[in-house]
């Protein structure tokens, strides 16, 4: 099926042309407004997306902890609940990882390197990521040379939608041709000969690239996360958070990315790209800030009328992780104006 014909089978739905286009327009905004707050500037909306992104990481990977527990633990050092110790581990290894990775994009104390990341810089992150769970449930089949910050040994078996890692010998070469992919991307993006509507599949051509090397025996998906986010923040964009309730439309997106239709999953990161940006920035003045459906509700438009504009895909609006929608007066502005356009139909 074409880009064209998938677009018009969504039903009303935005076109995935549309999206990659928001994507490039909420880009280019975040220049106007100076760029991303630091985590000093706007340190709970920063942490409101740590937790989320600690939180929505570790359950795609069937962690147990619910928000309110990963809240309370990163906030108050407190094991609230009464999961398995390795819940509470991974949840603590991937946060302090996150963090690493946000300081090294908003605020770096030290960049050692031209590019946006290295091959000792992948080894780090799954180092963070991983060594406080490993130390209370390592992986059953590692060796010792296969701890955390470590490539695999082993070989890994063809997945159920046939990607297929490399066998362990070529996972270093596998991973330095990798680092140069990124840092290539990084120089097309620095000389302004990749369009912004364009980066999205860019993205998920670097993910999925990732995920099929699968360069450790164990935490890939966190670390391939990590790394996207990680090159997002580097190039002075929000991270991105791929909720929980999406893992099926996630995997499926990998899949579909490995056989060469990188759509699907890079819509799913151009769009967590947009939402974290206006959770990122939340003192954006006047008719672009994003608030709550029920605060532009008026007698003209009812939050009923809001709330089924935005489903269609005919109100640019984003749904939070408390599933609300989030909107602007200056999008409702726009739908309205469109909406007269064609005579009165929603």
């Amino acid at each position: 099926m074409t880009n064209s014909s998938q677009d018009r089978a969504r039903r009303g739905r935005p076109s995935r042309t549309a999206i990659f286009q928001r994507f490039a327009t909420a880009i280019d905004e975040l220049g106007r407004y100076g760029g991303l707050p630091t985590p000093v500037e706007a340190k709970q909306v920063w942490d409101g997306v740590w937790h989320l992104e600690a939180h929505h990481s570790t359950a795609l990977e069937g962690n147990t902890l619910v928000l309110r527990e990963v809240e309370q633990l990163l906030e108050q050092g407190r094991a609230v609940g009464s999961k398995e110790l390795k819940d509470y581990m991974e949840v603590l290894g991937y946060s302090e990882a996150a963090r690493w990775v946000y300081a090294q994009g908003v605020a770096p104390e030290e960049l050692v390197h031209d590019g946006l990341t290295t091959v000792t810089e992948v080894r780090h992150i799954h180092e963070l990521a991983m060594t406080k769970v490993w130390e209370v449930a390592p992986h059953p089949q590692a060796n010792a040379d296969e701890v955390p910050g470590s490539f695999r040994k082993h070989d890994i078996l063809a997945f159920p939608g046939g990607m297929t890692p490399p066998t362990h010998p070529l996972v270093s070469a596998g991973v330095t041709s990798w680092v140069d992919q990124v840092n290539e991307f990084g120089r097309a993006m620095s000389a302004g000969t990749l369009e912004l509507a364009d980066v999205p599949e860019a993205l998920a051509r670097i993910h999925v690239d990732f995920e099929r090397l699968h360069p450790f025996i164990d935490g890939n998906g966190r670390t391939g996360r990590l790394l996207l986010n990680l090159i997002l923040v580097r190039l002075g964009w929000p991270p991105i958070v791929i909720l929980k309730e999406q893992r099926r439309r996630y995997l499926d997106g990998l899949d579909r990315a490995d056989n060469g239709d990188l759509g699907p999953l890079a819509e799913l990161i151009a769009r967590s790209v947009v939402e974290n940006l206006h959770r990122l920035i939340p003192n954006i003045a006047g008719p672009a800030k994003y608030v709550p459906l029920e605060a532009l509700a008026d007698k003209e438009f009812s939050l009923a009328a809001l709330k089924q504009a935005a489903g269609r895909g005919r109100l640019d609006a984003i749904m939070g992780p408390d599933g609300r929608y989030r909107s602007s007066r200056a999008a409702v502005e726009a739908y309205k104006a469109s909406k007269y356009s064609r005579g009165g139909k929603a």
